[in-house]
């Protein structure tokens, strides 16, 4: 072996010694960020729902409304500790939340359906006594209408309840949320608006010095308070009666969930664990099974060098799991499906560079020779296959991100970072082990080992 080669030994053998470290079941993680297996909803149970936006047909839902709530949401079910959750928006109204191992799915679904759409509703037109008897009751806000309906005075025979209330501003136009106590110990929701909210709310209040601005939440009053005097400055209070903990709940809905649109949950399905669990076990069946018939082939085939590749193919997919651990990739069974399809492409280039070699050495050339020669012939065919597997999976990729097609997306990701791999093994790994093993054989008293009948 040349200089180079041996280099390149080391370096593949402490990627070994890395990705070994990697798998270990007891990793202790790397600068306290835990190293574990990330597993779908498919396999390990949880619960699935589909979310549209609560607004009327023909009112615009705006593609940044939508990502923003697509944050908010990712931000609200993280907060359950789910770290695997996956949130994807779904054609321009819809989002799909998936909550793999979710053991409390009305939980997970209560905590969905809080919007926490945030409004500041303009009460003027109504008495004191009359707003605060709204508190704790559901209204109706013209917030999402494409035509003004708000009605100022309720006709004859209609409750307050009936009425539909102007909405100056909503949660969008919050900075920042905090809980804060009075000097008497009572606690209080602070807020600080942007520099947009700041205006509209300092002209709004400017105006109606004396009048009731009611904040409402998820169309719920929960307060109702007189505007003293002109707020200019971009900053409140919320008071309600709160408790400390009540505080800290609406703190962190306003703060995870100022929502620019309200959201409903249309659909919603739980996976049972045992469900996920029996997938999970078939799939790993048929993933040790389908990986054992190749390395079979390859070794009754090939020969020598379809032990070489078998080599190569073990070090392939310990890379590629150990890349699924760390990066982490969300294992789906789609997902799983990708990386045993990648297991072929990696197969293949392996057979690409073997028949070369034997034609190679039916040409006469030296082993040596003829193990650099196959492998040049065969790389362009290797590298036009592969980067034509790698669009395909960019395209695939592509729409489930814009479509919400997680099934698509994992199949796409695995495949990519299966093909990415194996044209790493096919470069360095299997050429270096081929010249590590065969360049001290003679080819001579050994035509049989590599499928090649003697010349």
């Amino acid at each position: 072996m040349s200089n180079r080669q041996i280099v390149l030994l080391v370096v593949i053998l402490a990627l070994i010694g890395l990705t070994v470290w990697i798998l270990l079941p007891s990793n202790p993680g790397l600068l306290g960020r835990p190293i574990q297996f990330r597993l779908g909803l498919d396999l390990v149970g949880g619960v699935q729902a589909l979310l549209e936006a609560d607004l009327p047909a023909d009112a615009t839902v705006t593609t940044e409304s939508m990502q923003t709530a697509r944050s908010i949401v990712e931000n609200r079910v993280n907060g359950l500790g789910v770290t695997e959750a996956v949130v994807q928006q779904a054609g321009t109204r819809r989002l799909i939340v998936e909550l793999p191992g979710e053991t409390d799915p009305e939980k997970a679904l209560a905590t969905i359906r809080q919007t926490g759409l945030l409004e500041f509703v303009d009460f003027s037109t109504i008495a004191q006594q009359d707003a605060i008897s709204l508190v704790n009751q559901t209204i109706k806000t013209d917030f999402g209408q494409t035509s003004s309906t708000t009605q100022n005075q309720p006709t004859t025979g209609q409750t307050l309840q009936d009425q539909v209330f102007h909405t100056i501003m909503t949660g969008a136009d919050l900075k920042t949320v905090n809980v804060v106590t009075t000097q008497t110990g009572e606690p209080e929701v602070s807020f600080e608006l942007t520099d947009n909210g700041a205006k509209i709310f300092g002209d709004f209040t400017s105006q109606h010095v004396g009048d009731v601005l009611a904040i409402v939440l998820d169309k719920q009053v929960i307060s109702a308070p007189r505007i003293n005097q002109a707020i200019t400055d971009g900053k409140g209070v919320i008071q309600g009666n709160f408790t400390i903990q009540s505080a800290n709940d609406l703190a962190v809905q306003l703060r995870y969930g100022s929502l620019p649109i309200p959201l409903k949950v249309v659909t919603s399905q739980t996976i049972g664990p045992t469900l996920g669990q029996d997938s999970l076990q078939k799939s790993l069946i048929a993933g040790i099974i389908g990986i054992g018939v190749v390395m079979l082939y390859m070794a009754l085939y090939y020969r020598l060098p379809g032990f070489v590749a078998d080599l190569a193919l073990l070090v392939y997919a310990i890379i590629t799991l150990a890349i699924f651990k760390f990066i982490p990739v969300t294992l789906t069974l789609p997902g799983i499906a990708g990386f045993i399809l990648s297991v072929g492409v990696a197969v293949d280039a392996n057979v690409l560079i073997f028949e070369r070699l034997k034609e190679e050495l039916r040409a006469g050339k030296p082993l040596h020779q003829a193990i650099d020669a196959g492998w040049q012939r065969a790389w362009p065919s290797i590298r036009d296959s592969n980067i034509s597997t790698l669009i395909t999976c960019g395209i695939l990729f592509w729409f489930g991100s814009t479509f919400g097609a997680s099934i698509v997306k994992g199949f796409s990701l695995t495949l990519a970072i299966g093909v990415g791999v194996s044209m790493f093994t096919a470069i360095v790994v299997t050429r270096t082990f081929l010249h590590l093993i065969l360049d001290r054989i003679n080819l001579a008293q050994h035509f049989r080992m590599f499928g090649v009948q003697e010349i």
